[in-house]
């Protein structure tokens, strides 16, 4: 039986960091031996919020496929691509425009949300009302069929959902209504607890060298009523636990119970964590450093992952506009 399709991306915004590896880098790499995997590289969605300045986008697109092939994406097994190279995307996303309600688009729930919270950029575009539009696009244009997700993006795929019921109704049946694959997520605290973000500078990026991770391990919060050593811990609030959850999973509840006994200072404690996350990293910073030696190899890798791509890409928009009747000269 056929594999069922799969469809994901993220945006060349930085360095990726462990909050992303374990939020959907990860399961990635998993879903790779059961479906059909298509892994997009989304640069024109980084514009949506970061059009004014673009100096780096070239840059990111790469570090990006290194991140994403160092952590085990294998392109023998997946389709890696860059979006704004399959034209036929910005096709299908104007063409899907013309029948997608504006009320559609003003109630996405990060629309507004994000309208707030990004106050000191200039977004109130049309570029960033239609993301979801060009989110469907990317989605419907290689006819995926599951789509891999979060809880808080289940509203972004059933606009996608949306979209494609729309269009069927309206054209004809085109498009599969794509099905969310929640993601398995190991939760990971920011070094200082709060969620790991780059624009809180708090997290470990997937491109740390074995002593920046020390370095960062050492800088963490931890409980601020253990003071000295034998003090009795609270791990239930202190992020190094939170880490030690992740990294020292055969040995996190000793230490737990170790911590609350006042049997372990927080520098022993750190440091024994910085040695399981250097250990479980090393795989991945020992591939990047050879991948990030040969540049060449990564532009090999998503000129061919954009070809087929592409192939799939074209044949989707000739069976629409053929069911929208636009004329064909070419």
């Amino acid at each position: 039986m056929a594999k069922k399709r799969i469809m994901s991306g993220m945006r060349p915004t930085g360095s990726l960091h462990l909050g992303n590896y374990f939020g959907a880098l990860e399961n990635w790499v998993r879903l790779q031996d059961e479906y059909q995997c298509f892994f997009s590289i989304v640069d024109w969605h980084a514009l949506t919020t970061g059009y004014e300045d673009t100096a780096e986008l070239k840059e990111n697109i790469i570090e990006m496929a290194i991140d994403w092939l160092s952590a085990g994406l294998d392109p023998n097994k997946s389709t890696i691509f860059v979006q704004s190279n399959i034209k036929e995307i910005a096709e299908l996303h104007l063409l899907l425009s013309m029948t997608v309600p504006l009320s559609w688009l003003e109630r996405c729930p990060t629309y507004k949300d994000q309208l707030l919270q990004l106050r000191e950029k200039n977004i109130a575009t049309y570029g960033f009302l239609g993301y979801p539009n060009l989110q469907a696009a990317d989605i419907l244009i290689h006819k995926a069929e599951v789509v891999p997700v979060g809880e808080d993006q289940l509203a972004h795929l059933e606009l996608s959902r949306e979209i494609a019921r729309r269009f069927n109704h309206m054209f004809g049946v085109t498009f599969p209504e794509p099905a969310a694959k929640l993601n398995q997520i190991k939760l990971l605290p920011g070094l200082d607890g709060r969620k790991m973000s780059k624009s809180y500078n708090n997290t470990i990026a997937l491109s740390d060298s074995p002593d920046v991770i020390r370095e960062k391990v050492r800088s963490m919060i931890t409980d601020p009523q253990k003071i000295k050593k034998d003090d009795p811990g609270h791990p239930d609030v202190c992020s190094v636990y939170g880490f030690h959850k992740v990294f020292s999973e055969s040995e996190h509840k000793d230490i737990y119970d170790i911590c609350v006994q006042g049997g372990i200072g927080c520098v022993g404690c750190k440091k024994k964590l910085a040695d399981n996350v250097i250990s479980y990293m090393a795989p991945m910073y020992e591939k990047r450093q050879a991948l990030v030696s040969d540049k060449s190899t990564i532009i090999d890798i998503l000129k061919s992952g954009t070809k087929q791509a592409k192939e799939a890409a074209r044949e989707t928009i000739r069976e629409v506009r053929e069911k929208m009747n636009l004329l064909e000269l070419e």
